[in-house]
């Protein structure tokens, strides 16, 4: 055997050593988010879309209209997110809320996965692990326990088979559409799977202009049919069209957090990301083409108008720029890394690649076991007002409640119909959202006394910050309950 024969890898070898390095980072992210794992239980729709799941097992039935608020009840609503709802709500069945945690952290252990793994396709695999796990940082304002994480994974695979579909000139994998399908059902944004296919569309035909025609028809019809398959959901066409309504804005879009446009004061380290980013792609000299620069302006408009896509930039720009990296760096691609002799230390890994797996596999078992029967999580009390709702049925109050924005979830949780909550997509509009708010200001004591009187309150459930705090004082209501996080008022004798 020749010493250049010798000295080369075995196929085998590399690729376990790639898979073993994508492990590792998923592995890294899981121990992180498992001690982090009380923050995605930070935002109050997580309440409700378990409670709407659980409500879909016992009934079996699609809701199309409200019954979770008094103010809106009856009015048209979907739960078109109901698959993830339902998963959601069987992870509570089976650990509560430590379920539905270990189901959100092993979504998005597995987007990392994904990405390293897609990463390493093309990168160095240290650096696609590197990559990975900066990547899963920065999107880390999205973690909380909501539909839209599970998302996250399909997205990955979705633009990185089309984006290869496209580069390689072949038509896309009709296996795609039951991803689409599973999209759909999961969450509302499955509508960006239109446009990153376009995006991919555009970028094979600037390869192939109208040589391939054939191909070309199959893009154009894969493009047509992502809208018809998506009608594959319980509610059909009325899913796209809420979607859609919400990607146009409607009077809430403003008002809620997640909506408004990225804050750099807010989110120092995003703007740091943004900003190296900017300055690497200008004073590299990289060539990514007019389709792939204008998804990133397209994903970096996303993600500046409204903070909730911020993964939209993060998350896949540097899957559809990982090609161009290594194919233009050569120093940076897998496959210098390939040729490369292997270490002692990945061979040692790579000679033991089973025993390991089984190692690991093994005390990730045990350690979630353990875990789950020795710390309990559960969400703050920002959100679930857990001893102010005690007081309440310990106290018997009962009628109509008018309760702070971020409480909504837990009482609808708890089976108590809601004044306003997260559901803002659908109901509440009409110029309520806008009123609610209004009620906050300087101006507002009329407006809150209006809404009493309307809608009867019989109690208030207000977080502890709430604005509207000094005008039941004014309005001779009784404070009767307080702690840090919440305020109980009922009506004065």
């Amino acid at each position: 055997m020749s010493t250049a024969a010798a000295n080369t890898v075995p196929w085998e070898d590399a690729r376990r050593v790639r898979l073993m390095l994508c492990l590792f980072v998923t592995l890294i992210t899981a121990v992180m988010l498992t001690a982090l794992a009380r923050q995605t239980l930070q935002d109050p729709d997580s309440w409700w879309h378990v409670r709407v799941g659980l409500d879909f097992l016992a009934n079996r039935t699609f809701p199309t209209v409200d019954t979770y608020s008094y103010t809106f009840a009856g009015h048209p609503w979907i739960a078109k997110e109901w698959l993830g709802q339902v998963l959601m709500a069987l992870a509570y069945r089976a650990g509560g809320w430590n379920g539905v945690v270990a189901l959100i952290i092993a979504s998005l252990s597995l987007t990392v996965f994904l990405m390293a793994w897609f990463f390493s396709d093309w990168l160095k695999p240290t650096l696609a692990i590197g990559l990975a796990f900066v990547v899963a940082v920065l999107i880390s304002p999205i973690y909380t326990a909501r539909p839209h994480i599970f998302t996250l994974p399909i997205i990955v695979v979705w633009t990185a088979w089309l984006f290869r579909a496209a580069r390689e000139e072949q038509a896309p994998s009709l296996w795609l559409f039951p991803l689409l399908v599973l999209w759909a059902n999961l969450h509302a944004t499955f509508t960006l799977a239109y446009i990153i296919a376009a995006f991919a569309g555009l970028d094979f035909l600037t390869r192939t202009g109208v040589s391939k025609p054939g191909l070309l028809v199959k893009w154009i019809a894969f493009g047509l049919l992502c809208p018809v398959v998506s009608l594959l959901h319980p509610y059909g066409l009325q899913a796209i069209l809420a979607t859609l309504t919400v990607a146009y804005g409607n009077e809430a879009v403003p008002l809620i957090t997640e909506w408004r446009p990225f804050n750099a004061q807010e989110h120092v380290l995003q703007e740091v990301a943004l900003l190296m980013f900017l300055f690497g792609l200008l004073v590299s000299r990289l060539q990514v083409g007019w389709v792939k620069a204008l998804f990133i302006i397209f994903t970096m408009h996303m993600f500046l108008t409204h903070m909730r896509f911020i993964y939209l930039f993060f998350l896949l720009v540097p899957v559809v720029l990982a090609v161009e990296v290594g194919q233009q760096y050569p120093s940076l691609s897998s496959a210098t890394w390939m040729a490369e002799k292997r270490d002692r230390v990945e061979q040692f890994f790579a000679r033991r690649f089973y025993p390991i797996c089984g190692v690991i596999a093994v005390v990730l078992i045990a350690a979630v076991t353990v875990l789950g029967n020795a710390y309990q999580v559960e969400p703050r009390q920002d959100t679930s007002a857990k001893d102010a709702l005690a007081f309440a049925e310990s106290h018997h109050l009962s009628g109509n409640v008018l309760n702070s924005y971020n409480f909504g979830g837990t009482l609808i949780f708890h089976g108590i119909k809601t004044y306003i909550d997260g559901r803002t997509d659908q109901l509440f509009l009409s110029g309520f959202t806008k009123s609610d708010d209004d009620m906050g200001t300087s101006a507002g004591k009329p407006l809150l006394e209006a809404q009493l009187k309307k809608y009867a309150i019989s109690w208030a459930l207000l977080s502890a910050k709430d604005d509207r705090i000094p005008f039941f004082n004014d309005l001779g209501w009784k404070r009767a309950y307080s702690d840090e996080y919440a305020v109980i008022y009922v009506p004065g004798v």
